[in-house]
């Protein structure tokens, strides 16, 4: 349970630095970090200058991860991620010279303006943390983690994400426009700093970091809770407004990230509750509507809000240990 109390304190006030560059976005911070911790991918998707791009390096600093960013254009090769051997003049032979994709934390900006081949190129590194190039197969540095950007609107010269890339992100994330207060403190920070740039100071460590990731596997899950997610994923296949529900993949993220909410929340248990609050994010993105629910401008948001409604809550679940005290 100490190593959770830990867990616990490092994470809020990782959130804390953070929060320093991203002005009034706690929420969604809290499940950046979600992904973080259970070791995912993450996919944001929103309108452009709502602080995408600033939250993936504002994490990579506080944790102090190698961080590279990829623009993601139609011309952009599959080399132009992963590398390729130059040949040196100088010796006489060919020299690997990494691409970005060897960092810990990889920004995918805009990744649905790349054509499918390479886009196709993340699937391996997600996946299996490894890449392959001219026959000869590289680890990736841990922790290895994409956030990845692309813009609901704009879809003239786009490709869009195959279901089977869509599947490899742990979870889908809309960022939203601040509040008037949020937007307005937003302001007064930028005033004060006097300058654009803000620089984190590093919070989490990355060896610091795995542990947190390890730790997360302290926290107890029922029996009762896995049929609850179990069933949850089930009731998007058999939704009659769904063409294909979501995989056991999705159960495998509801797993993940309930278990990191019951951490940040400072227990060693997790509850029906936990489930609800990363169900979305964590199955809209996996679930393929029928043609007619696009006319009717229903979301795959709304198809896991009704399933949430329909599948039977199981009882409270409590752990051994008590829930750690708020910090302060």
């Amino acid at each position: 349970m100490s190593d959770l109390r830990e867990l616990k304190r490092s994470s809020t006030a990782l959130l804390d630095e953070v929060e320093r560059a991203v002005v009034g976005k706690r929420d969604v911070l809290e499940l950046v970090l979600l992904g973080i911790l259970a070791d995912g991918h993450v996919l944001l998707e929103d309108f452009p200058g709502l602080a995408k791009t600033l939250i993936a390096r504002s994490f990579a600093q506080a944790c102090d991860l190698q961080f590279s960013r990829v623009q993601f254009t139609p011309d952009l090769m599959p080399s132009d991620i992963t590398g390729s051997s130059i040949f040196n003049q100088r010796t006489g032979d060919f020299e690997m010279r990494q691409g970005p994709i060897f960092a810990n934390l990889l920004l995918g900006d805009e990744i649905n303006r790349s054509p499918p081949k390479t886009q196709a190129a993340l699937l391996e590194a997600m996946q299996e943390r490894q890449v392959t190039i001219e026959g000869v197969t590289r680890a990736l540095p841990r922790p290895f983690l994409v956030l990845a950007t692309q813009n609901p609107i704009e879809y003239e010269g786009t490709y869009p994400l195959p279901e089977a890339q869509l599947d490899r992100f742990l979870m889908r994330i809309g960022v939203g426009y601040p509040s008037r207060d949020e937007e307005r403190g937003m302001l007064e920070s930028r005033r004060q700093r006097q300058s654009d740039e803000i620089r984190l100071r590093v919070v989490v460590g990355r060896e610091a970091l795995l542990a947190m990731q390890a730790q997360l596997e302290l926290v107890h899950v029922d029996p009762d809770l896995e049929y609850y997610m179990v069933d949850l994923v089930a009731a998007t296949r058999s939704h009659p407004g769904v063409q294909v529900g979501a995989s056991p993949r999705g159960s495998l993220a509801l797993l993940k990230l309930s278990r990191g909410r019951a951490a940040l929340a400072g227990r060693d248990y997790v509850t029906p509750d936990d489930v609800k609050s990363v169900a979305v994010p964590a199955l809209c993105h996996r679930i393929s509507l029928r043609p007619e629910l696009w006319v009717q401008r229903v979301r795959a948001d709304d198809i896991v809000r009704e399933c949430l409604q329909s599948v039977p809550t199981p009882p409270t679940i409590q752990g051994a240990l008590p829930a750690v005290a708020p910090a302060g």
